[in-house]
């Protein structure tokens, strides 16, 4: 496998994710396939933490690690600064590791389906071992129609190290966890460690599950287990309305349809010296209810200083115009900005159609609106940044 290959490949394996499950979800997700997982409980309080040791003969000193950590901001490189507050804990069976590899299972573009991924040097960051030892991570590709074939699992096995008996119970486990993949229309299917004991048992020690949010109508049960609390509030709202928000750091606002005009929009914004305040793209299908719901979300952002709202449209101007009056209508704004500053219109389509979503929203919305059809190439944009 050349290097370039594993580079490219690896740079895949994180995806982006909406549905964030938590590390027991995913496990119990695994070990209703036969997969081969620790014997674990969840608790919520110090008590049934205690409880949960006992029952698996853990020490009696988890409950005192748990009361410790409940109700406690957990801090590390994958939570904000101020961190996450531990609401539940898992207990999980005491096994050792007498040795540690690396296995996933991804969809990868380029392979036009399912990939396995592998390498014997697991339990530390994957793109370290990519990046100084390539040789040690191996690829299978599998075939959609046919799954993973026992020469390929064995395959596999063999290269992450597992000798003897332990090869075919490898083996075994790497087929589960494809099945897995299929059952709950995963993107990605990640183990890190996927480790041997001494006793002679292989054993998946961590769980990591992506999801095809394009399968959310039939993967109801998953979906449902989807625990929004550590998501940002704004986002969550988003989502219920099919809408793709991600705040940032600017003071422009954004509220664009399709995702590469957003992307553009926050380049343009970006190029001109501006800084947008968010990623919005309420989609080209986009109605009514939704553009309403987007304006709505923008206008209860805590930022303060907004200098403008970009609306580059390619739906209909009267789904734009409606959601945005029928908005202003029932809120009070509580950023004059919105009132005094401009809203720039990027819209495709007639002249006519063009200057009188600009008359609406200059009406209802915003004293001072500009619309052009493109934007003029010798525009150089002042103090309020104009599309």
């Amino acid at each position: 496998m050349r290097t370039t290959d594993t580079q490219v490949l690896l740079a895949r394996v994180s995806p982006r994710r909406w549905l964030n499950l938590q590390e027991y979800q995913s496990k119990k997700l695994m070990q209703d396939s036969g997969v081969a997982v620790q014997q674990f409980l969840v608790a919520d309080t110090a008590s049934e933490a205690l409880e949960a040791a006992r029952r698996l003969s853990n020490p009696a000193v988890v409950g005192e690690l748990a009361s410790k950590m409940l109700g406690y901001n957990l801090t590390t490189k994958q939570t904000p600064k101020e961190g996450v507050k531990v609401k539940t804990v898992m207990v999980a069976e005491a096994l050792d590791i007498s040795r540690e590899t690396y296995f996933a299972i991804l969809m990868d573009r380029s392979c036009n389906g399912p990939v396995m991924v592998g390498s014997p040097q697991g339990g530390v960051d994957i793109e370290k071992v990519a990046a100084s030892t390539p040789e040690l991570i191996f690829k299978e590709v599998i075939d959609i129609f046919e799954g993973v074939r026992d020469d390929q699992a064995l395959r596999m096995a063999t290269n992450l190290g597992f000798k003897g008996p332990l090869e075919r119970q490898a083996a075994d486990q790497i087929k589960r966890l494809y099945d897995l993949f299929l059952k709950v229309d995963a993107t990605q299917v990640e183990v890190n460690p996927l480790g041997e004991t001494p006793e002679g048992q292989v054993v998946c020690f961590d769980a990591k599950i992506n999801f095809d949010d394009n399968a959310e109508f039939r993967q109801k049960a998953v979906f449902a287990m989807d625990d929004t609390a550590e998501s940002d509030p704004t986002e969550t709202e988003a989502a219920k309305y099919d809408l793709k928000y991600i705040g940032l750091d600017g003071n422009i606002a954004c509220f664009v349809n399709g995702a590469g005009l957003a992307m553009a929009t926050c380049d343009i914004i970006d190029l001109h010296g501006g800084k947008p305040a968010n990623f919005l793209d309420l989609g080209g299908g986009v109605k009514e209810n939704q553009v309403y719901a987007a304006f709505k979300l923008l206008t209860a952002d805590p930022k303060d200083g907004w200098d403008f709202n970009n609306v580059p449209c390619i739906s209909s101007f009267a789904t734009h115009s409606g959601g945005i009056t029928n908005m202003q209508k029932v809120m009070h704004f509580k950023k004059p900005a919105l009132e005094l500053h401009t809203v720039c219109l990027w819209l495709r389509g007639k002249s006519e159609t063009n200057v009188s979503v600009a008359g609406l929203l200059r009406q209802h919305v915003c004293k001072n609106v500009r619309g052009t059809i493109p934007p003029p190439p010798h525009f150089k944009p002042g103090r309020t940044l104009q599309i």
